[in-house]
C-alpha cells in the first residue's frame, strides 16, 4: 500500500483527468473539484468521485449506487465487480443523462 501523499498525488491527478475529459466533450458538463471531491452535475443529479485515503480506494456516489474503486492490474477497479473506473464513468454519465464522455485511462 502506498503512503498517503502519494496517493493524493496520484488521485490529484485521477480527477484532474476527469475533469479535462469533461471540458473536452461536446456536451455542456458542469463540474467542480474541491480538496480530493468531484462533482458532476448531471441534469437535475449529480455523480461525485472522492478519494477515501484512509482505504487509498476512489469512491464514486451517484444515482445507482455507491462504488469504490482501487489501483489493481493497471486500472482503478470496483472492489466488488472489477468493472474498471473508466468504464464505469461512462455508463454512470450516460446513465444520468450526459452524453457519450470519452474518459481516456487513468493514472494508478
Amino acid at each position: 500500500m502506498q503512503d498517503e501523499s502519494a496517493f493524493l498525488a496520484l488521485t490529484e491527478r485521477v480527477l484532474d483527468a476527469i475533469g479535462s475529459a469533461l471540458d473536452a466533450a461536446e456536451s455542456d458538463v458542469d463540474w467542480s473539484e474541491n480538496d480530493g471531491v468531484l462533482t458532476i452535475d448531471c441534469d437535475g443529479s449529480r455523480i461525485i468521485v472522492n478519494r477515501h485515503v484512509p482505504n487509498r480506494e476512489l469512491w464514486v456516489a451517484a444515482r445507482s449506487g455507491g462504488f469504490h474503486f482501487r489501483p489493481q492490474d493497471g486500472a482503478w477497479r470496483d472492489t466488488r465487480s472489477g468493472e474498471e473506473l473508466v468504464r464505469a464513468l461512462r455508463r454512470l454519465l450516460q446513465d444520468q443523462g450526459v452524453g457519450p464522455i470519452d474518459i481516456p485511462p487513468l493514472p494508478t
